[in-house]
């Protein structure tokens, strides 16, 4: 169970009793983002929930039209890739879901998850002034101390016509408040500001102007220049990971490119280069030892 952050915590001390994590103001951010035109429709803050994801996806079922935008200061029951868990104090981090209906080829859908990574890490990197790197295929980096600490992940999930993606961020955990070791957050990263509305706002926005791009060149990510954008901020690349494949077998090899779907290309030590999908592994480890999972993927 993640530690709850500090503050009075009684239910009679109103929305305001931490002072160091404000609530989040939805009246602006719909001002700022949801006009005519834009991409987003719609954005609604909800004090709790289980699973944003979850959630929009039933409103997509709903009738729920592209733009639909649903942010949690806290949730119960984020889900991740493969089931995988995540769990934060209330209002210390970003905890959003987008519905989007892409009308490009749908064998290019499968680039929105690494499009969110990419519009993500841009955002962080000129808003918080913290470097981001994109760990494939759904993990956000930053360095703590040195080192590498997962702040975050995307999960993508089709629902209605169209695809929900949801974005987790550790923004305010302290070191004591990280469920693993391995786990990070902007504040400990040195972020500039850990102002949750310009960070979403600006996040939002560059979700916005990379998925026109990539729209505009029908979902081809070489053309949107999605596919170099997300190379190059990659931190898989050039390293040798183990892929962990179901039924207990696995890959080695250096990571090399990421193909035109999105793939992982490995070079193996007999020559081959051999393409992994995010939906054919389990795991996505250093070739030299185990690595956590940091807290999951959130959502």
């Amino acid at each position: 169970m993640t530690p709850q952050p500090p503050g009075n915590r009684d239910k009679d001390a109103g929305r305001w009793s931490d002072l160091g994590r404000p609530p989040l103001n939805a009246d602006a951010l719909r001002r700022a983002l949801v006009r005519p035109g834009a991409l987003w429709t719609s954005l609604d803050v909800v004090p709790a929930t289980g699973s944003t994801n979850t959630d929009l996806a039933g409103r997509a079922a709903g009738g729920a039209v592209e733009g639909a935008v649903l942010v949690a200061e806290e949730q119960s029951a984020g889900r991740g890739r493969l089931d995988r868990t995540w769990s934060a104090p209330p209002r210390s981090g970003l905890f959003f879901s987008v519905y989007l209906t892409p009308r490009v080829p749908v064998e290019r859908w499968g680039w929105l998850p690494l499009l969110a990574g990419v519009a993500t890490a841009t955002a962080l990197s000129r808003t918080a002034g913290v470097d981001t790197a994109l760990k494939w295929p759904n993990d956000l980096l930053v360095t703590v101390d040195g080192a590498e600490r997962k702040a975050g992940g995307i999960l993508a999930e089709r629902a209605a016509d169209g695809v929900v993606v949801g974005i987790g961020l550790n923004v305010t955990l302290t070191a004591d408040e990280l469920p693993v070791p391995g786990a990070g957050s902007l504040a400990l990263a040195g972020a500039r500001t850990t102002d949750r509305d310009p960070l979403l706002r600006a996040v939002l926005r560059s979700l916005d102007h990379w998925y026109g791009e990539w729209q505009t060149a029908d979902g081809d990510p070489a053309a949107s220049r999605l596919q170099e954008a997300y190379a190059a901020g990659c931190a898989t690349l050039g390293r040798t990971v183990r892929a962990e494949l179901p039924g207990g077998t696995d890959i080695v090899g250096e990571a090399v490119a990421i193909d035109g779907d999105g793939r992982l290309v490995l070079a193996t030590a007999d020559g081959v280069q051999q393409p992994v999908g995010a939906g054919d592994i389990i795991h996505l480890r250093p070739a030299g030892g185990a690595e956590g999972d940091g807290n999951g993927q959130p959502r």
